[in-house]
């Protein structure tokens, strides 16, 4: 089947088309290039523009009218970013995406796979979270993901839209074959930063809060391979009529996890374990918008998908490694 994949050239997005690929799809990729590298896209069809270009997303429907569904996975992500100039965040994540939307239904493009994030949820006392489990954004980047869930299940009461909402938890890594990765020169992910660290391009990596209400005092997280959550989206496309009857919804939001909790100091542990050595690390306080955390309860995935994780932390470390040291290759920078 052919798939509309909006951020098709960011870190998810491309990992994810070469998922669609393996399993015999094709994506059609949707990207401004805001953010996501051009080398990211390869020889994939590919249509440079914003989402919320009517004209381009009809162009892109008359050009390709076998087009299955849509997962829409572009946005501006960084969260301290997001403190400091909301507007940006509230304009192209909420405000475009609202237009895309309502163009999808006119074209009767009504199935749409929208990437949420984990950073909704509330803090619980055993850090498990299914998504019946209470929300409490606390950032405008993860106000805007929970302002688009509610979109979503609007429109898709009130007309012919069908979502399925994936929230991810923490994607870590490569793909199996290293053509693509974090691509920021100064990567907000965690293992981006315990790269930089270990590969000396930065003096140490900085945990940030030790003082929260965990085992160790710092962040609980649960990390995931990109890889497994790439293949995720697979699962849901190819299961998208399937798992909505299976609700009897016309949308459904899904947990995309490994289903344990990590936290930064175990990370580090992992981290250094993997690579062979230690990493100077440094302490400051939790950053403005920063989570306790959550680790997903991953069984309506399981059930609905029939996906599990495939790979382990280690692999993920191993590949976030690999990448980081070929990235300058593919990029041209480290």
């Amino acid at each position: 089947m052919k798939v509309l994949v909006t951020g098709g050239a960011g870190y998810i997005g491309s990992i994810t088309c070469k998922a669609l690929e393996d399993a015999g799809h094709v994506p059609v990729v949707l990207d401004s290039l805001l953010n996501g590298p051009r080398v990211f896209v390869k020889d994939r069809i590919f249509y440079e523009g914003d989402i919320a270009d009517r004209d381009l997303v009809r162009r892109i429907a008359a050009e390709h009218p076998d087009l299955h569904a849509t997962i829409h996975m572009a946005a501006r992500i960084v969260v301290p970013e997001s403190m400091e100039q909301p507007y940006l965040y509230y304009r192209d994540n909420v405000a475009k995406s609202l237009e895309l939307f309502d163009e999808l239904t006119a074209l009767g493009l009504h199935r749409v796979l929208f990437s949420s994030s984990a950073s909704l949820y509330a803090a619980k006392d055993d850090f498990e979270v299914t998504e019946d489990d209470a929300l409490a954004p606390a950032s405008p980047y993860a106000r805007t993901k929970r302002m688009i869930e509610e979109v979503l299940v609007d429109l898709a009461v009130a007309s012919d839209l069908r979502a399925v909402i994936l929230r991810y938890f923490n994607p870590v890594g490569s793909d199996p074959d290293l053509e693509s990765g974090i691509y920021v020169k100064e990567p907000s992910h965690v293992i981006g930063q315990l790269v930089l660290a270990a590969r000396g391009l930065k003096p140490s990596f900085t945990i940030t809060g030790t003082e929260h209400p965990t085992r160790d005092g710092t962040g609980i997280r649960d990390y995931i391979h990109v890889w497994d959550l790439a293949r995720a989206h697979v699962r849901a496309i190819e299961r998208f009529d399937d798992a909505l009857a299976a609700e009897d919804a016309t949308s459904t939001v899904i947990n995309v996890g490994a289903g344990d909790g990590t936290t930064v100091r175990e990370l580090v542990a992992a981290f250094e374990r993997v690579f062979g050595s230690e990493v100077p690390i440094t302490e400051a306080g939790p950053r403005p918008g920063d989570a306790i955390g959550a680790f997903a309860n991953a069984d309506k995935a399981a059930r609905l998908l029939d996906w599990r994780t495939e790979l382990s932390l280690d692999d993920a470390i191993a590949s976030a490694l690999a990448w980081g040291a070929k990235r300058q290759e593919i990029l041209g920078y480290e």
